[in-house]
């Protein structure tokens, strides 16, 4: 089995306090204008992709799309259910995700 360092470095993320997790705590950090980027799950539901999307859109933040899918995300940050969007608060942090991303491509 491969380590995912994306998800390795999502619960360093939450560790850290860079990271908020859920989709209407997500949307709330981009009104605040405190999220860099936002990640979201590959099995999102078309409602929560939208809402996401056009969000990120309209604040001017960056939106990528995970290869991994809510239970993973959930599992990475801790939490016992599905995680369908996030946002990182910390730039290095968000970079360092963005590149990771990348290239764990499945």
């Amino acid at each position: 089995m491969r380590t995912e360092k994306f998800l390795l470095m999502l619960g360093l993320c939450k560790r850290a306090g860079a990271v908020i997790i859920g989709t209407p705590m997500v949307v709330k950090s981009l009104q605040e204008k405190k999220a860099l980027k936002v990640f979201y799950a590959c099995d999102s539901s078309a409602n929560t992709e939208k809402k996401i999307t056009d969000k990120c859109a309209y604040y001017g933040v960056e939106c990528v799309k995970t290869s991994y899918t809510s239970e993973e995300l959930g599992r990475a940050v801790g939490k016992m259910g599905a995680v369908c969007a996030l946002s990182v608060t910390d730039k290095n942090f968000s970079n360092e995700l963005s590149t990771l991303n990348l290239n764990e491509k499945r």
